[in-house]
């Protein structure tokens, strides 16, 4: 591991074009839990909250569980250290974009500013109609569903539901980034959702080398990544921060 680490943090530091590819797994030490697996969201809540046509025909049942997750207990969650190397990275030049499929802006509150968002950000809302937005601040979600105040259209959260496209813009940045990277971090994801998960592998086969951080292998590690590192996301990026000595 401790060979492992000094190549990885060589290959940073040496970079031109890096990026980031983060998921569930860096927002964990936040205390937001995946939404797979045993004890993920899914476990707890049913799936239909997210549907778009469960979401337009039944919105406050929807809006209810979507307060629940996204704002109630979400809402709370505050960067960890792994997002704050990340910002710590991109300040020093070193890390050009993060790619997520996270919706619960911490990079962004950590101070990253090239962030592609895959999958939106529930942090804020959006009218269908009109397309204003509004930050969760601005609006009394103890009335459910959240209403627009020019048209009273049902507010939608700015995030991807089942059923719904990938935002243009996000993917195409997206794509971009990995085509023209020469380094890639993945950070926390399993490599299982689509069509995410591509990202790395365009990555690849433009010729970047794939560092993976992960607790355990994922879609990835036999199959494109050059160097795994087994562990928590903060740990593990924390012990590469030294080694290049950033500024903390």
């Amino acid at each position: 591991m401790e060979n492992d680490l000094k190549r990885a943090a060589e290959l940073i530091k040496n970079s031109n074009s890096m990026i980031a590819f983060t998921g569930a797994g860096i927002s964990v030490e936040s205390g937001i839990p995946p939404f797979r697996g045993p004890d993920g969201l899914w476990s707890k809540y049913d799936p239909k909250c997210l549907d778009l046509d469960y979401f337009h025909e039944y919105p406050k049942e929807s809006w209810t569980a979507i307060k629940s997750i996204f704002y109630d207990f979400f809402g709370k969650a505050k960067y960890n250290k792994a997002h704050k190397v990340l910002a710590n990275l991109e300040k020093e030049g070193l890390l050009k974009a993060i790619v997520t499929q996270n919706i619960d802006n911490l990079h962004q509150e950590a101070g990253s500013k090239q962030v592609f968002e895959f999958h939106g950000n529930s942090q804020r809302m959006i009218c269908p109609i009109c397309d204003q937005m509004y930050l969760p601040g601005e609006l009394d979600l103890n009335k459910l569903p959240p209403r627009c105040k020019n048209d009273g259209e049902v507010l939608k959260p700015d995030f991807v539901f089942f059923g719904e496209g990938i935002p243009e813009d996000a993917y195409r940045k997206s794509l971009l980034a990995a085509r023209m990277c020469d380094v890639v971090l993945i950070i926390g994801t399993t490599g299982e959702v689509m069509p995410a998960a591509m990202i790395p592998t365009e990555a690849q086969r433009a010729g970047a080398t794939i560092i993976e951080i992960n607790t355990e292998p994922s879609n990835y590690t036999d199959k494109i990544t050059e160097i795994f590192l087994q562990g928590k996301a903060s740990e593990i990026l924390v012990q590469l921060q030294d080694l290049i000595s950033l500024k903390k």
